[in-house]
C-alpha cells in the first residue's frame, strides 16, 4: 500500500505521524485545517485594500485572490498544516525602549532571520511528507500570499487577538508561523475560541494609536510598518511618538496577559545576538552600507536596507533628548541618502535648534531634494 493510500485509509494516524515529525523538526505547534478560504477573509481583505491601509505594501493587492483562498494559490491543495515556533523573550521586551541613547529592535529581529530558519525546517518536513505519503506539497512562510493568521486560528493554534496578531494559550503573542499545503485530505482540528475578553491592554499600549478599535489595525500609523515597510520620510506628527524604536515595535505584543504562560524560547537558531539587543544610536548612525550589511548579515533587518534603517535611527536620535547625539545628526546632514538627510534635519532641530538655525541659510539653498528642502523649510527659525 502506498503512503497516500495509507493516509486515505487512516488519516488520523497520518496526522499523528506528521505531528510527531514536525516536533522532531523543531516546531512547537502543529495543527491542521482544510485548504479553503472563508467569505469573511475575502471581504475583510477587500475592505482593507479599499481603505488603502496597505500603504507601500503593494504586494498585498497584487496577489489578493490567492491570499484569500489557498485553492486559488494551488488548486490541488486539500489540507493546510500550520506550524508554530516560539520566540518568547527571556527578558523584558520593552526594556530597550526605555534606554533613549540606544536603539530598540523588535524581539523577532534580534537573531537569525526567521524566514530562513522556518524555511529550512519546513523543507525538511515537506520532503518527509512527500516521500512518506507519496503526495504533493508546497510550503510557505509569511512572504507568500497566504492568510496565515486566520488559517492558524481556524486550525486551533490560537486566536487573532485585538492587536490582530495570533495569541496562543501556551506561547502568548510570540509565535512564528509557517504552512505546508498538501494534496492529502486530513481531518481538520477545532478552531480556537477568542480568549481576549474585556482586555484592551494592547490597544492602550500602542505608541502611535495604530489600533483604533479591537481587531482593527491602521498599518500606516504602526511603528512596525513605518520602520520596515514605509519607503519615504515618516510623517512629522508620528515621529515623536516612535521613541527610539529603530526596527519594529513589540508594545502591543509585550503587554498581552497570555504571555505569562510562555516559557522563554531556547531555540539556538533564534536566540538574540547581544549586539542587537540595545545597540548605541551613535554607532548605528555611523553605519555606511558595508558596515550595515556586516552588522545585520543573516537577520531580517538586512532586508530593509541601510538608508531606511538609518532614517529610523535619525528619528530615534531626535527623540533621545540627548544633546551629545546632536553631532551624529549634524554629520548625517551630508549623507548620500536624501532620506537620511531629511530625518537628520529634523533630529538636529529637536536636539540643537540653534545650531540648525545657524546652518540653515547655507544649507537650504544648496539642497536639491524636495523632501530634504521641505524639512529645512519646516525647521525652527533662528532666535
Amino acid at each position: 500500500m502506498t503512503g497516500s493510500a495509507a493516509a486515505a485509509r487512516d488519516p488520523v494516524a497520518a496526522k499523528m505521524a506528521i505531528r510527531d515529525r514536525a516536533a522532531a523538526e523543531g516546531f512547537a505547534l502543529c495543527a491542521f485545517t482544510e485548504a479553503a478560504g472563508e467569505p469573511a477573509w475575502s471581504r475583510d481583505l477587500q475592505a482593507y485594500l479599499a481603505d488603502g491601509r496597505q500603504g507601500d505594501m503593494g504586494w498585498l493587492a497584487a496577489r489578493a485572490p490567492m491570499r484569500a483562498d489557498p485553492r486559488v494559490l494551488w488548486p490541488a491543495a486539500r489540507s493546510v498544516i500550520v506550524l508554530g515556533v516560539s520566540y518568547a523573550p527571556a527578558d523584558d521586551p520593552l526594556a530597550p525602549s526605555r534606554q533613549r541613547d540606544r536603539g530598540a529592535i523588535s524581539v523577532y529581529a534580534r537573531g537569525r532571520d526567521y524566514h530562513d530558519v522556518l524555511k529550512r525546517r519546513l523543507r525538511a518536513l515537506a520532503a518527509w511528507i512527500a516521500a512518506e505519503f507519496a503526495t504533493e506539497v508546497k510550503l510557505f512562510v509569511d512572504t507568500a500570499p497566504v492568510m496565515e493568521k486566520p488559517l492558524a486560528a481556524r486550525a486551533g493554534l490560537g486566536w487573532q487577538g485585538k492587536h490582530t496578531n495570533l495569541v496562543s494559550r501556551r506561547f502568548g503573542s510570540w509565535l512564528f508561523l509557517g504552512e505546508v499545503l498538501t494534496a492529502l485530505a486530513l481531518p481538520a482540528d477545532e478552531a480556537e475560541a477568542d480568549h481576549c475578553g474585556a482586555c484592551r491592554r494592547c490597544l492602550d499600549a500602542c505608541p502611535t494609536a495604530a489600533l483604533p478599535a479591537p481587531y482593527r489595525i491602521e498599518p500606516r500609523r504602526c511603528v512596525s510598518y513605518l520602520t520596515i515597510e514605509h519607503k519615504g520620510p515618516i510623517d512629522r506628527a508620528l515621529r515623536p511618538l516612535m521613541g527610539n524604536r529603530v526596527y519594529g515595535c513589540d508594545d502591543c505584543l509585550a503587554v498581552c496577559p497570555w504571555n505569562k504562560f510562555a516559557t522563554p524560547a531556547a531555540d539556538r537558531d533564534l536566540l538574540p545576538r547581544a549586539e542587537l539587543t540595545t545597540p548605541r544610536l551613535a554607532e548605528l548612525a555611523a553605519l555606511d552600507d558595508a558596515a550595515f550589511r556586516r552588522l545585520f548579515a543573516g537577520t531580517a533587518i538586512k532586508r530593509t536596507g541601510r538608508d531606511r534603517f538609518v532614517r529610523n535611527v535619525m528619528i530615534a536620535i531626535g527623540n533621545s533628548g540627548a544633546p551629545e547625539l546632536a553631532a551624529a545628526a549634524e554629520r548625517a546632514l551630508d549623507d548620500a541618502s536624501p532620506l537620511v538627510r531629511a530625518m537628520a534635519v529634523w533630529a538636529l532641530g529637536r536636539l540643537a535648534p540653534g545650531r540648525l538655525a545657524a546652518l540653515a541659510p547655507r544649507r537650504r539653498g544648496g539642497e536639491t531634494d524636495p523632501a530634504v528642502a521641505a524639512e529645512w523649510d519646516a525647521a525652527p527659525a533662528a532666535p
